[in-house]
């Protein structure tokens, strides 16, 4: 069963929140944070992307550049800029995109629970990228980004979400670039506090969404600091780290497809007798062909489009991995015939999230950087979170979570 806890949130003033706030650190580079923090010193990325205070080309992962974070947090409380909350309190963050909002509950979320897997991993996370996170957070002893859950529905949380969502928020904003909208309300009543802690009682597991290192790191920073505590008891403010629960029925995953540089070798008959091997091949034209249910896919090559589609006794239905499109295509495009063996490391293929649109596969081979294109139909939130509790891991690159959460909505410190 989750266990979580309120906590005294570290926020900014209702005045500054849309300097402050900011896109996560993993989806954008230094220039890009450089460019988008450009004449504003409040915005977040002084310090999730410390870099940017340096000249151009500091490497990113300098001790120096761990401890100007630090500083820059301290500074943004000293000024006023992030000022924590007097109690120990629960939050709803909603998000909107195309007209559909998702209502997200901000908790400290229990270490132990991600050590013994009632928070569910669905994919591998690589050291170097958690060991980054970890001194991130050791710096500035606070995990200043949240982690993306999601939770099986629940009734009387939605109950408590929609009695503080139906009065004024306290953040509001549309958030440049993206457009999307962000909304945030405090759960301050102690009889409302104490009913969502009860209630996750009840809830079996909780499913890491996006951010699975953030989460490890977040996690493990937690296990450190009770090993090093000589009087650790269990319920210091380490034993938690900050996340936003979402209901699964809320959230869309979209699609993440794939380009290749080449085609092995074969020419590109030769290419499409060899998929249709395994695979009902449909040439639909130059108009964009966009997958149209799971083991359909679209194929873009030399200017048309096509669809594919698995044939009968190519994939398993009983396999929780076996039936995803990507190890469909994975295994009897990508592997057996362009011979890509390893997603994570082959330097022929690159990935594509689904929010930038079809028309950007078309775009990438049309401008012959890219050979050919493969469209997947979207993973459902019911597969990821089957393959999660049947312990499985997901192929590389399989989910892309839209939209994205803000950061510097809120923080936790872990002190």
């Amino acid at each position: 069963m989750a266990i979580i806890k309120p906590f005294k949130g570290i926020r900014p003033p209702k005045e500054l929140v849309e300097q402050v706030a900011s896109r996560p650190y993993d989806v954008l580079n230094s220039e890009e944070a450089r460019e988008e923090a450009k004449g504003n010193e409040k915005s977040l990325y002084h310090i999730i992307k410390p870099e940017i205070d340096f000249p151009a080309g500091t490497d990113e992962h300098d001790p120096k550049v761990y401890e100007k974070a630090a500083e820059n947090f301290q500074m943004f409380q000293d000024k006023g800029w992030l000022v924590q909350d007097g109690k120990e309190n629960y939050y709803v963050y909603a998000q909107t995109m195309n007209g559909k909002t998702q209502y997200g509950l901000v908790v400290g979320a229990y270490v132990p629970d991600y050590m013994n897997g009632i928070i569910k991993k669905h994919e591998l996370t690589r050291r170097d990228k958690e060991e980054d996170r970890m001194k991130h957070v050791r710096v500035n002893n606070a995990n200043i980004e949240p982690v993306f859950f999601a939770y099986p529905d629940n009734a009387e949380l939605d109950a408590i979400v929609k009695k503080y969502t139906s009065q004024q928020p306290e953040y509001d904003f549309i958030a440049p670039g993206d457009g999307f909208g962000h909304s945030f309300w405090v759960i301050d009543k102690e009889e409302d506090i104490t009913a969502i802690t009860k209630t996750f009682e009840t809830i079996p597991a909780l499913y890491i969404a996006d951010g699975h290192h953030r989460s490890a790191a977040a996690a493990l920073v937690g296990a450190e600091k009770a090993q090093q505590n000589a009087n650790h008891q269990g319920d210091e403010e380490y034993n938690y780290f900050m996340a936003v629960c979402f209901p699964a029925n809320q959230l869309t995953i979209i699609d993440y497809n794939r380009v290749v540089k080449d085609l092995n070798g074969l020419s590109p008959e030769e290419f499409l007798t060899a998929v249709s091997k395994n695979f009902v091949v449909v040439e639909k034209g130059t108009e964009v062909y966009k997958p149209q249910a799971l083991h359909n896919f679209s194929l873009y090559l030399d200017g048309k489009w096509y669809s594919l589609t698995a044939k009968p006794g190519t994939y398993d239905d009983n396999n929780p991995i076996g039936v995803l499109d990507v190890t469909i295509s994975s295994n009897l495009i990508l592997d057996e015939i362009l011979g890509i063996k390893d997603l994570r490391s082959d330097k022929r293929i690159d990935f594509v999230g689904g929010i930038r649109g079809l028309e950007e596969l078309k775009k990438r081979v049309d401008s012959g950087e890219m050979k050919v294109a493969l469209a997947l139909y979207p993973v459902s939130m019911k597969q990821l979170m089957d393959i999660a509790d049947t312990g499985n891991i997901m192929p590389p690159k399989t989910t892309w979570f839209e939209p994205k959460l803000r950061s510097g909505l809120i923080i936790h410190k872990l002190s």
